[in-house]
């Protein structure tokens, strides 16, 4: 897993239009992000180009040049920004593995369902919360194509010259800058490992049968 410091670049919206009305696109699902017909692999490469594959293409395989994604320069995104409960549905780890084979490796929003918030961490993805508040703030520059920087040490998310801080568990922020997931941040820890196997050998060699 890459290690995760600091990231710049564009961020993309996910939204709705109602008449003039825009807002934050809510409860998008794992089988929006990454459909069922594309979890046949178990490879974490590839799935980029299916990355919301039913809203990015028409029955044909042709892309929508309305959805955000397919527009200039949000076709090279790293950060994505989107509304409440982003994530729910199933718990397929495809869906942040797409995520980030299409280069986003940040996503903004109010709330996210609990696995797929945890599997972002285990893949190198930062996964952030903020009130809407607080999103609405950024939705103007993100339309623009302005640069933003999401800064993990300091926690702060920089646009020009604004600055919000976000929150991110200790022990989650400690693996994405060291770029480790379960096994390597359990292998941090092998000396205590080793340690323990050693105390329990010596304490119940008896469970230890003796070769010839």
């Amino acid at each position: 897993m890459e290690k995760f410091t600091s990231i710049k670049g564009i961020a993309a919206t996910m939204l709705n239009k109602s008449g003039n009305q825009l807002s934050l696109m809510m409860n998008i699902d794992t089988d929006m992000i990454i459909p069922k017909q594309f979890l046949k692999t178990i490879k974490r490469s590839g799935l980029g180009k299916n990355l919301f594959d039913e809203m990015r293409y028409d029955m044909n395989g042709n892309e929508i040049e309305s959805f955000i994604l397919n527009k200039d320069p949000f076709t090279k995104a790293k950060i994505l920004i989107a509304g409440k409960n982003f994530g729910c549905g199933s718990s397929r780890e495809h869906a942040p593995w797409s995520i980030l084979d299409f280069g986003i490796k940040v996503i903004i929003a109010p709330s996210f369902a609990d696995i797929f918030f945890n599997n972002c961490f285990k893949n190198g993805i930062l996964p952030i919360k903020l009130s809407e508040d607080k999103i609405n703030l950024l939705v103007d520059d993100s339309m623009k194509g302005i640069e933003f920087e999401v800064n993990l040490i300091d926690q702060l998310i920089i646009i020009k010259d604004k600055e919000l801080p976000f929150d991110v568990d200790a022990i989650n922020k400690d693996c994405l800058v060291k770029g480790l997931d379960d096994i390597g941040s359990t292998l941090e820890r092998s000396s205590f490992i080793d340690e323990y196997e050693k105390i329990t050998l010596d304490n119940f060699a008896w469970r230890n049968p003796v070769k010839d």
